[in-house]
């Protein structure tokens, strides 16, 4: 590294108040600048968003199993956000997808088969691991419409996709584990 990149990567983790963004635009990772509206950006902060409901899911009592899965995730997420960060960069990994892919297989093998839609809620770590759910899903979203504009690489996609199936598993397990069942769709339960 040389003394300027060293001086600048420095004043990023130093300096909070740059005002380099007051006129709505933002440094990416390779020194460019766009607009804090773009798509890139809002890809970055819904990954962002979605970690930080992770770490509010990882303040409740969870299966150390659980803990350590999610804390993967988090990790997982920052090389997201630094593969989102440097454009043309790839960063998350075949191996990534298919540890979440394992981890899912694994948690579900003692769930009963679902017959019914589910809930979102029961026991409040299933709730919010749903609720963890939902943003992933609208990580998905953004980073699909940003792929449709620039080109990402397809583990990233499929990382944020497999991640959303995680989460629906890991609902059903932490109501479980909490003494509660899934909570059922009653179809038309309110229809008059």
């Amino acid at each position: 590294m040389t003394t300027s990149q060293t001086e600048r990567k420095g004043n990023r983790l130093s300096k909070i108040v740059t005002r380099t963004g007051d006129a709505g635009t933002t440094g990416l990772g390779d020194g460019s600048r766009t607009t804090k509206d773009s798509l890139r950006i809002d890809a970055i902060g819904e990954v962002d968003e979605l970690n930080s409901s992770l770490g509010v899911l990882l303040c409740e009592d969870l299966p150390d199993a659980v803990r350590d899965a999610l804390l993967d995730v988090q990790n997982d997420l920052f090389d997201l956000g630094g593969e989102l960060c440097l454009p043309g960069m790839a960063v998350i990994k075949d191996a990534q997808v298919a540890r979440l892919e394992a981890q899912t297989e694994a948690f579900n093998a003692d769930l009963p088969m679902l017959k019914e839609f589910i809930l979102p809620g029961g026991t409040r770590p299933a709730a919010l691991a749903h609720l963890c759910r939902t943003v992933c899903r609208r990580a998905e979203r953004s980073v699909v419409r940003l792929h449709h504009a620039e080109p990402l690489s397809d583990a990233a996609r499929r990382y944020v996709n497999r991640l959303s199936d995680l989460l629906f598993i890991l609902g059903r397990l932490l109501n479980r584990a909490g003494g509660r069942g899934d909570v059922l769709w009653q179809k038309g339960k309110n229809a008059a």
